[in-house]
Formats: structure tokens, C-alpha cells, sequence
């Protein structure tokens, strides 16, 4: 009998540490949907903002359409001041500055400048004013950097107060807090780890452990659960071609590739490294002039489209998708450019939805010009994904986002099959993927920052 009472003892230590272990683990997952939920809720609110701007800009621009001329100039000179002046890291779409801060080492400073809180409070409202000028840009890119920043932020402030987060790092929460930002801004969960994994995670060595995994879902389905499960892009209610859906799909893909390929080149480029050598100091010396130039541009090519390049474009798309006609030609051309022409300008603003609403333009084009108008969403729908993959080089994510975004999940293989041949072409054009090229730039610009700090401040050590 006195036997029994040490194996007694030893099993309720056992069991002990059984029961503590087991409650880390679910205080950690608590933690982390605690923050998908912070990420959500960012989401949502920043989604309702863009919402009201473009609802404003449809009506000002309506109401007195040539003040387009001024507004936009000096609405592009401002936000490009407000980004040299308060927020340099704000600039572009947001995941570039994701991508740079994950692949900088642990112990550069700069790599948290790149999606702090402070840039986050800035892309906010700075977004806001571009969609409300009527500048060619989306809210998505801009919500991955923002969710990065309070997923991070959540983060530090458990690790502060002392809760017990051990196996997590900085990298894990940044890309979470990304993965779920866009989740959240799209409506769709599964996107958010398919972008997580394919786009986020490229060439980078980062562990996707379970939680965060759960994390990003989380973010997409709190959305869902207060929002209500309603495509972006609405319910595509068509199905594929009976006939020749094989040779219909390749010319999307070949043609949006074709587009893809460009938009991206021009982008990574700059406004800089597609003038002659001559020019280019003149361009890089005069910021606010270059922006002024684009607002005038996205002027001229918004009223030559009576508007519908502005901000983006979500109504062109999804009218297109249901069979709607579209008012103007050539649609899908000037959005292509009034978006080059907004990332010139140097303003904060994403091109996911931009890219989408460019390749739904396309589809429009190619079904009429093969006189199948009655098949318009089903070429639509191919573009879009073709187009996005294009520009991205993220096949996969393209073809989820859109079939998530408008319900088309028969039409699943097809948009993927379109999506890999027009990256594949896309390649050719622009050998380095936009996102990544732009994050070299951010990654640059971290680490001349953290050298210029460091020259500043070795005087004043030397002087003690």
C-alpha cells in the first residue's frame, strides 16, 4: 500500500503538467484569434471608409465634373507630400513593405518601421483621400500592411503585460496579421493562407504553424460572421462554354499575360526607368511635380471614360460579370493606365482590385470582339483571374481570390489553367514579380535609414 502513493503522486504531477501545457496552448490560440479578431475589425471599419469615399467621389465628379482637372493634381501633390513629409514606409500598395520586412534580419531596426503602427495610422486615411480624389488604387494592398501592423502591435503588447507566447516571432505575427488583413478585405478566408503561403512566404524561410494558420482563417470568417457571406463580385451564376472552353481560355491567358506582364513592367520600372537617362534626375529630383502630372493624367483619362477609371472600378466589374454592357471602350486600357499613373504619383493605394477590375475589362473586349456577348461573364471571369495572376505572378491566389470574390467555384480548374499559362507569359516580359521587385526598394530604403541614424548618432556617443 505505501507503494501506491508515489505512482499516486507522480500521475497527478503528470496530469499536471499535462493540463498546463494544454492550457498554454489554448491561451496562445486565444491570443492570436484575439488579434485576428483586432485585424477584422481594422478591416471592416477601413472597408466601410473606402466604401463612403468612392460613393463621395462618384457624386462630386458627377456634380461639377471639371473640377476633376484641379482636384486630382493637387490631391496627388498632397498625399505625395504627406508621404515624403510623415510616411515614407506608406507609399504604393503596402504588401511590398510586408515582404521587406520579413525577409530583413531579426535585429535590423529598420524591419518594424516597415509595418509599424504609425505607417498604419497613416495608410489609413492618406488611402482614403486618394479613393475620395479619385485616384486608380484599392484598399487590399493597403489592409495587408495595416493588418501586419496590428497584428504586430497585438503582439508586443502581449509579450509586455507578460502573457506567454513562447514559439512565436516577429515574423510570424507580421505575417499573419498580412495574410488576415487581406482575407478580411476580400470576404475570403481560404485566399488569405493561399496568399499567406504562395505570395508572402516566397523565398522566405517561415514556419506556418497551425495557430497562425487559424489566425488568418479567423480573420476571413469574422468578417463573414458580422458582414454576412456576400461576394465581392456577386454570385456568378454562368458555367463553362460547351465548345472549345480550352482555346477560349488559353487567348484570355495569352492576352492577359500579354497586359499582365506590362502593367507589372511598368510598374517595377517607375515613371524614371521608362524615360530616356537625360530625364530621369529631372524626375527623381521633382517628386511633387511627377505627382501633379499624374493627377493630370488620371484627369484626362477618367474624363475620357466618364469616370469609370476612378478609384476601383468595382462597379465596372461587377456589372460585367452580370452580362450588364458596358458604357465605354477601351475600358480596360485606360484603367491599366490610370493605375500605372497612380503608383507613379507615389501615393499610398493598393492595385489588387484595380488589376481585377482591368482584367474584367479585357474580358468584356475579347467577348466582343469574338462576338460572344451572351458568354461575357464566363471570359470575364478567366480574365480577371489571368490578368491578376499576370500582374502578380501568384497564380494560385489569383484564382482563388476570384472564385471566392464571386462563387464561381465550377469554374475553379479553368481560371487556375488561365492563370498559370498567363504568369508563365507574364515571365517573359517581367522576369521578377512586382511585389518582390518594389520590396527590394523598401528593403533599401530600411537599411540607408537605419545607416543615416547610426551616422547620426556616433557623434553624440563619441562626445560622452
Amino acid at each position: 500500500m505505501p507503494s501506491a502513493a508515489p505512482r499516486l503522486r507522480r500521475s497527478i504531477r503528470q496530469k499536471s503538467r499535462h493540463a498546463l501545457r494544454l492550457s498554454k496552448k489554448s491561451l496562445q490560440l486565444a491570443l492570436m484569434l484575439c488579434g485576428a479578431a483586432l485585424v477584422a475589425l481594422i478591416s471592416i471599419a477601413f472597408a466601410i471608409m473606402a466604401d463612403y469615399a468612392l460613393e463621395k467621389n462618384r457624386e462630386w465628379t458627377r456634380a461639377y465634373p471639371y473640377l476633376i482637372w484641379v482636384v486630382l493634381p493637387l490631391a496627388f501633390v498632397f498625399l505625395r507630400w504627406c508621404v515624403m513629409r510623415f510616411a515614407p514606409y506608406s507609399a504604393g500598395s503596402g504588401i511590398p513593405q510586408v515582404i521587406a520586412s520579413l525577409s530583413l534580419r531579426q535585429d535590423t531596426p529598420g524591419k518594424l518601421r516597415l509595418v509599424s503602427i504609425v505607417q498604419a495610422l497613416w495608410k489609413i486615411p492618406l488611402t482614403f483621400l486618394g479613393l475620395l480624389a479619385g485616384a486608380s488604387i484599392g484598399r487590399e494592398g493597403p489592409s495587408v500592411q495595416v493588418g501586419a501592423a496590428a497584428m504586430l502591435g497585438w503582439g508586443q503588447f502581449c509579450q509586455k503585460i507578460g502573457l506567454p507566447l513562447k514559439g512565436f516571432n516577429t515574423r510570424e505575427w507580421i505575417a499573419a496579421g498580412a495574410a488576415g488583413g487581406l482575407a478580411a478585405a476580400f470576404n475570403a478566408p481560404l485566399s488569405g493562407v493561399i496568399f499567406a503561403i504562395e505570395e508572402i512566404g516566397k523565398g522566405l524561410d517561415l514556419r506556418w504553424q497551425r495557430v497562425i494558420l487559424l489566425g488568418v482563417l479567423a480573420c476571413g470568417f469574422i468578417v463573414v460572421a458580422l458582414m454576412g457571406d456576400n461576394p465581392y463580385f456577386g454570385t456568378f451564376h454562368s458555367a463553362p462554354l460547351q465548345e472549345n472552353m480550352l482555346g477560349w481560355v488559353l487567348l484570355c491567358a495569352a492576352i492577359c499575360g500579354i497586359a499582365g506582364g506590362i502593367f507589372a513592367r511598368l510598374l517595377s520600372k517607375g515613371l524614371a526607368g521608362c524615360l530616356p537617362a537625360g530625364l530621369r534626375h529631372h524626375v527623381r529630383n521633382h517628386p511633387l511635380w511627377v505627382a501633379a502630372a499624374m493627377g493630370l493624367l488620371v484627369a484626362g483619362l477618367g474624363y475620357l471614360t466618364a469616370g469609370s477609371v476612378f478609384g476601383t472600378s468595382y462597379d465596372v466589374a461587377k456589372n460585367a460579370l452580370m452580362l450588364q454592357p458596358q458604357d465605354t471602350e477601351h475600358f480596360s486600357i485606360a484603367k491599366l493606365l490610370a493605375t500605372v499613373a497612380s503608383y507613379w504619383a507615389g501615393i499610398p493605394g493598393g492595385i489588387f482590385t484595380p488589376a481585377l477590375t482591368t482584367g474584367a475589362g479585357i474580358g468584356v473586349e475579347i467577348a466582343r470582339t469574338v462576338h460572344m456577348q451572351e458568354a461575357q461573364s464566363v471570359f470575364v471571369l478567366v480574365s480577371m483571374a489571368a490578368f491578376l495572376a499576370a500582374a502578380t505572378q501568384s497564380p494560385v491566389t489569383a484564382s482563388v481570390i476570384v472564385m471566392e470574390m464571386s462563387g464561381s467555384q465550377a469554374m475553379l480548374f479553368w481560371m487556375l489553367l488561365a492563370s498559370l499559362v498567363a504568369t508563365v507569359v507574364s515571365k517573359q516580359i517581367c522576369p521578377q514579380a512586382f511585389y518582390h521587385f518594389s520590396a527590394g526598394r523598401f528593403r533599401q530604403l530600411a537599411v540607408t535609414e537605419d545607416t543615416r541614424r547610426a551616422a547620426a548618432a556616433a557623434p553624440v556617443a563619441t562626445g560622452r
